[in-house]
Parts: structure tokens; sequence; C-alpha cells
């Protein structure tokens, strides 16, 4: 009945193949890895203007110098990660090179800030993608946090069905919103040239604005610089792509920053043009749109298209996250810092456990902090930048190590992304404190965590692994122990399997002390069918039979250690016909077997007798 259901969930499972039938090209790898960086025009610009308007309108101006400034990183970033794809084209990106260039420390900060900012961008995603379906159904308003949980549900579930799968469902949305964002700026530039478009900027651009200083500006940009979430993704996601792998996420790479600096280009200076300033419940992309569309016909119909996209690309911008965890997780699992579970791929070829563990994380954040977004946006841009830099200064070490002193031309592009990513970790540490205090809290804790799951599997390995001269233990015989219930067919088989395998056999039963009567039917019973064999019986004066079971089994352990036996625990169970039929029994030997299994030198065993209606 699960497997059924399972199925129709996230579909049939797929063989394990060496070829690229699941892997994606260049369109579906941009639809599925570049959603969270393009639909951050939806809410970047927006940011920038905010932190403005706090001085008044006529500050709008400064939007502009800040935008350059946020599209000279990009191209940095860009350009580096580029470098990062052919230098390591395993995927992991950041962590990676932060690893190999830096050290330990430094890549286990690059891969914990990625993992929370994964889950931070499918928190600030699901929460938009709420906050614009409830701006066109207002109705829906108070069921914010409700519609983002059930969004980060609906990606799980969809990227647990395969990578095809989920970038096929995702070109509609993405594509739609990159077709639709491409005509309006388009009508926007036209109507510029054609003098259409009045100019209605609050104040000139290189207008002296009292109350403007370098710590608002400072402010503007690093809150601005959240539209540059993402641009990592696609270097942590190689290995999705069709061979040459190494090129096509390159290419897709470009053509994302590409589509990312039009569009947030475009959005800021149109927003200033017109003089956009933010409202209650209706987004500056939205007042844009409406006021180059016009309010005509075709207008109202093209502006509810490009509305209906933007909705949906904000909340499908999540499956970035869902794409370039499981990769990370991968990568640091497979040296060892997380456990290995995340390494095992699931029924559609996906890394299921990632996936499932970002849907936990990411709706665990929503209902923290209520699925507000402008409270995730400070946190999301630390979690970001930390390893931006990290990477860009490895990037640095990278080339020096290959090329010596001709390193410098190389590392152009990575000296200018570490030196304004570093002072936008510097302006958030600086001045939004107290917003992004609970990642210094996250972070070592995550840190911890990761070596001390490092410790544990170099532990497991060095008393695992094989030693030369070694001599094997010899054991001169088995002690086996079944435990007793009623007698019955179950108890009837495990003895007669005792028997089979060892030379000491040892009924054991439990018995309390309400229970003496059955006691003695129990004893009588065992005698007529096993005349040969002695029915060891333990009284206990209170309810619980395990731990005198316990007690018991360990003291004969230790007996039979002393001549060299080996102590074998069977315990018996019957298998209801119907799985479902199980509630309707006590799990003793569940239980026994949890409590038994922190015991050294005792063998568990099963025997399991199978019902047939």
């Amino acid at each position: 009945m699960f497997k059924k259901f399972k199925e129709i969930l996230i579909g049939k499972p797929l063989k394990s193949s060496a070829d690229d039938s699941h892997l994606l090209n260049k369109m579906q790898a941009l639809a599925m890895l570049s959603s969270d960086a393009l639909s951050s025009v939806a809410y970047g610009p927006e940011q920038i203007i905010l932190v403005l308007m706090t001085i008044g309108a006529t500050a709008i101006w400064y939007s502009i110098p800040i935008a350059a400034v946020i599209l000279l990183l990009l191209f940095a970033l860009i350009m580096s990660y580029t470098q990062v794809i052919h230098a390591y084209p395993s995927g992991g990106g950041a962590y990676l090179v932060s690893t190999e260039n830096l050290g330990t420390i430094p890549g286990l900060i690059s891969g914990g800030s990625l993992l929370v900012d994964y889950m931070l961008t499918v928190a600030v995603s699901t929460a938009s993608g709420a906050d614009a379906i409830t701006s066109a159904i207002p109705e829906l308003y108070n069921y914010n946090l409700e519609i983002a949980i059930v969004l980060a549900l609906i990606l799980m579930f969809m990227n647990l069905r395969g990578l095809r799968e989920s970038a096929s469902f995702l070109m509609i949305p993405v594509y739609t919103f990159i077709i639709s964002t491409f005509i309006l700026l388009g009508v926007g530039i036209f109507r510029i040239l054609s003098g259409s478009l009045p100019y209605q900027a609050p104040a000139h651009i290189g207008t002296s604005i009292a109350g403007v200083s370098l710590i608002l500006i400072l402010k503007a940009f690093s809150t601005g610089s959240s539209s540059l979430t993402g641009v990592e993704a696609i270097s942590n996601a190689v290995p999705f792509f069709k061979r040459p792998k190494e090129h096509n996420a390159a290419l897709t790479l470009v053509m994302m920053g590409s589509i990312l600096a039009f569009f947030f280009a475009g959005v800021v200076f149109f927003a200033y043009w017109m003089g956009i300033v933010p409202q209650n419940n209706v987004t500056v992309i939205a007042q844009m749109a409406k006021g180059l569309l016009g309010s005509g016909p075709l207008g109202q119909l093209m502006f509810f298209i490009f509305q209906f996209s933007t909705a949906l690309i904000l909340a499908v911008a999540a499956n970035t996250g869902y794409s370039a965890f499981p990769v990370l997780a991968f990568n640091m699992a497979k040296n060892k810092y997380m456990p290995h579970m995340f390494t095992a791929r699931g029924d559609r070829l996906s890394y299921s456990n990632g996936i499932i563990s970002l849907a936990a994380g990411a709706i665990v954040l929503l209902l923290i902090f209520k699925g507000e977004t402008e409270r995730l946006i400070p946190l999301y841009a630390i979690g970001v930048f930390t390893p931006f830099t990290l990477a860009q200064v490895g990037m640095v070490i990278h080339w020096k190590k290959r090329l010596g002193k001709q390193f410098i031309w190389h590392s152009i592009p990575n000296i200018l992304g570490a030196l304004i990513s570093f002072a936008v970790v510097m302006i958030l540490l600086i001045f939004r404190t107290a917003e992004i205090w609970p990642f210094f809290i996250v972070l070592p804790v995550l840190i911890f965590a990761f070596i001390r799951v490092h410790h544990h599997y170099v532990n497991v390995a060095e008393q695992l692994r094989l030693r030369e001269g070694h001599a094997e233990h010899k054991f001169d015989g088995n002690t086996v122990i079944v435990l007793v219930g009623n007698v019955t067919n179950v108890d009837l088989g495990a003895i007669n399997y005792a028997r089979s395998i060892g030379e000491y056999v040892i009924a054991l039963h439990v018995s309390t002390k309400e229970n003496t009567r059955k006691e003695q039917e129990i004893e009588s019973e065992f005698e007529a069918a096993f005349p040969d064999l002695h029915l060891t019986v333990i009284r206990t004066n209170y309810r619980d039979i395990i731990a005198p079971a316990v007690r018991y089994i360990s003291l004969a352990s230790k007996n039979a250690k002393k001549r060299n036996y080996t102590t074998t625990v069977i315990i018996p169970n019957f298998i209801p016909s119907k799985p479902w039929e199980n509630m309707f029994h006590n799990q003793t030997g569940l239980r026994l077997r949890v409590a038994l299994n922190s015991h050294e030198d005792i063998i568990l065993a099963s025997y399991n007798y199978h019902l047939k209606k």
C-alpha cells in the first residue's frame, strides 16, 4: 500500500544507468537552477528603494549608482564561478574551493553557510510566492504562512520525482517570466525613445540630498545585493548537466548572469525614471509594469500575464535550493562531514535525503519567522556572501598554486569579487547585527556538528580496518537464549532452530507478579512440548519485563564468555498477513532488541513465523 502511494507521489523507480537520459540540457538547467537569482529582481530593487525612502523619495536616485556597483559584483561573480566550474567539475562550488585552498575550517564555514542559505532560499522564495499569490487574491492574505509551507512541500515532491520531470515543469513559469519581463522592459525602452513615457523622477542624478549618509548607502547596497543570491547554484550542480558538463554549466551560468543583469538594471532604472515609491500591498515591480503597459485592454492583459509569471517564478524560485543543497550535502558527506545517508540516491536517482532535509529546515524557518520575507532577507544575504568571499579568496590561491607569478591576470575577477563580497559582509556585521545574530549561533553549532561527524567516521574506519597479523578468534561453542512468551508455534520453531545452531540452549520466560496462574500454565505446556529442556523463569514485581530479561541475558553472556562461547539471543516474532495489523500487537520483541543492541558480545537474531490469514 505504501509502495503504491509512494509511486503515485514520486513515480516508479528508475534503473541506475550510466547514460545521460536523466540529466539536464542547458535550457532545462537554466529553468531549474536560475529561478532563485532571476526572481530576486521582484524584491531586490525594492529593498534598495525601501532603505533610501527613510530619507525621502528624492533619495531614490542613489539606487542607480548602487545598482551599478551590484552589477559590477555580479560580473565578477559570474567570471569567478565560471572558473570554479572548470576547476571543480564535481560540484560543491564554494565548499570545495575553500576546503582545497584555504583549509578545513574555511571549507566548513562555506559549506555550513550555504546549507543554511539554501534553507533560507526556500523559505524566502516560498514566502515571497505566497505574498504574490495573496496580492492577487486578497482573501487569502491571512493564510500566507500556510501557502508558503504548501509551496515548499509541492517543490519537495516535485524534486523527488527526478531532475528531468522537475525541470520540465519549471520551464513553464521560468520562461514565461523571462519572456514577459523582456517584453515589459522592451516596451519601456520603446516608450522612452518615442517620448511617450514622461520623466517623473523626484530628483535628478547627482542632486545633493540632505540626510543621506555613507551608512545609509551601505545599508541599501547590502540589502540590494540579496539579488545575487543563487548565482553560485550552478557551480554546485555541475554533475546534473549533460556532457560536456563543464562547458554546458559555464554557458548556462553566463546566460543566467546576462539575463539577471539586464532585468536588474532595467527594474532599477524604470523605477527611478517613473518616480515609483513603495506602497502597501503593491510591489514596486507591479507599479512599474502597470505604468509601462497602460490601462487599455491589451495592457491589462499583459499586466495580468506579467504579474502571474512573477508570482509563479517567486513560488518556484525555491527550486534552486532543492537543486544545489543535495549536491553540496553529497560532497560534504563524501568527505565524512555529514551523515552518509546524504550520498544515497533515491528511487528517481535524486539525492532524496537532501531534498527532504532541506524542506524540513525551510519549513522550520518559515514557522520561526512567520513567513515574513523582510525578516529573512538579511540572514539570506550573510549566508551567501560569507561563502562568496571565501570562494573568491580560494580561487586567487588556486591560480597562484597553478600559475605561479602569472596568477594575477586570471585572479582579477576573483580579487574584485572578494573585495566587494567582503565589503558586504562587513556592512552586514557592522550595521545589521541585530538582524543577523542567529547566523552566528547556528553556524558554529553546524561546524561543531560537522567535526563530530567526521571524528565519528574516522574512529569507525580505524576500528573496522583489518590489520596484518591479526589472528582470527575461534569459539568453542554457542549459548543460545530463546525468549518464550506463551508456548506457541512461534516458540516451537524458534527453539528447534536454537538447537540446530547451539551447544547449550536456554529457554527464558519473564513472569510478572499478577500472572502467577498464567506462569504455571506456561510451565506445564512447555514441559509437555519440550520434556528434555528446562524452562528458566524470572519473576518480577514490576510490569516491565524488558529490564529483568536484559539483566539475565547479560549475566549469561559473561558466563558464556568465560567458557569461550558466543551468546545468541533469538527473539520469536509472528508476522501478520497484512502489515497494518501490526498495530494490534505490542512490540515487545522490538523493544527487547533495542535494549540489547548496546550490549557487547551478544548476537541478536529474529525467528519470524508468518501468519497466513
